[in-house]
């Protein structure tokens, strides 16, 4: 069950719509079409607007539609209605096209069914806020957290997905997430000593276990997270958030900063660190509560890195360019100086490239 939005518009020759009495054969036009889809379908309100007109209709079962008519030449089509899961749609894509033949327009745009209150959220946004639709059948775990909201869905292209906040984070189709921000065959960890601040799918303490690392700490803050992963993505993660100690890791669940600061005065120096916390930020300038967290993680890992080390981090999606070009104007003035790569993968439940960084300190 859900509210079904169908959403059409058209471009004619501005001509056609340049006065009232334009408009008002376009949208008996538009009507009689409609009615072929919508019974009963009657104006409710028509209302003059600067550059057009506003026209809304109700139909049979409480179905809406508004008609917007521009003078420049464009006609937008909302269409809304309720739509129990075992009914037939009103209008769908494939009949939607033919109709408009009539009208002689030179672009039609007709945009696949917008489900809204639908029983899952199917829903996300890409890095630069365009919206992206999942095929989502299934919420297996939906809590909220001290910290966030933690969601365990399921695609049927994904697998089994985490979400935190609305953000899709990993899916277990996303090894390639995990090998890329680790960069695997690239990076050597055998006998190395690791500290992940975050990674609460475990996905990252998995996979590096694999390479023989002499000792990994995983700084997570969120138990509930932990929890859901456990249950629900352990093909990614395996038993590591189930067992949390193994001969050469251990999981602390607390503010990573907690560890850091331990660290820091104990003087102790670690070969990597993976950043695997929130996502750079996206705005207008390198400044706000979520820049200053991220800004002080850096500063602080830095601090029980050796000289050789590296940070590993991911960063955000390659068409946030502004937000990747401020985070590299704030490597760039670090003390001590610090040098950098970057790699872009592209990750299946992002439905985008994602960019990655490896960040060391500047050789003499």
């Amino acid at each position: 069950m859900s509210v079904q939005s169908v959403l059409i518009d058209f471009s004619l020759d501005s001509a056609r719509l340049a006065d009232e009495s334009g408009q008002k054969s376009v949208f008996e036009q538009l009507q009689t079409m409609l009615k072929e889809y919508i019974p009963n379908l009657l104006l409710a309100a028509e209302i003059s607007l600067d550059g057009g007109s506003l026209k809304i209709l109700t139909g049979t079962k409480g179905v809406t539609v508004s008609i917007r008519l521009f003078d420049r030449g464009l006609v937008t089509i909302n269409v809304e209605y309720y739509k129990d899961d075992s009914e037939d749609p009103l209008i769908t894509f494939k009949t939607e096209r033919t109709p408009f033949v009539t009208f002689q327009c030179y672009r039609l745009t007709l945009l696949p069914l917008i489900k809204r209150g639908y029983k899952y959220d199917i829903y996300l946004t890409s890095s630069d806020e365009r919206l992206l639709e999942y095929d989502i059948d299934a919420t297996l775990f939906d809590e909220v957290s001290p910290f966030q909201r933690v969601q365990i869905v399921h695609s049927k292209i994904l697998g089994n997905m985490l979400v935190l906040d609305d953000l899709q984070n990993i899916s277990e189709a996303d090894l390639v997430y995990t090998e890329t921000l680790m960069q695997r065959g690239k990076e050597s960890y055998e006998g190395k000593e690791i500290v992940i601040l975050g990674g609460g799918d475990g996905a990252l303490l998995y996979e590096l276990l694999k390479e023989n690392p002499r000792y990994v700490w995983m700084l997570e803050i969120d138990e509930m997270v932990m929890k859901a992963c456990n249950k629900h993505l352990n093909s990614i993660c395996g038993d590591v958030l189930e067992r949390r100690k193994g001969s050469n890791y251990e999981i602390i669940v607390e503010d990573c900063m907690l560890t850091v600061k331990k660290f820091i005065m104990e003087n102790k120096k670690v070969d990597y660190i993976f950043g695997d916390l929130t996502d750079i930020p996206i705005s207008d300038a390198p400044c706000g509560e979520l820049w200053e967290f991220m800004i002080n993680i850096l500063n602080s890992a830095f601090k029980i890195l050796k000289p050789t080390g590296k940070f590993m981090t991911h960063g955000n999606g390659a068409t946030s360019s502004d937000s990747l070009e401020m985070y590299e104007q704030v490597l760039m003035k670090m003390k001590p100086s610090v040098t950098f790569s970057k790699t872009k993968a592209f990750v299946p439940s992002f439905y985008e490239d994602w960019i990655f960084y490896q960040i060391g300190f500047t050789q003499e």
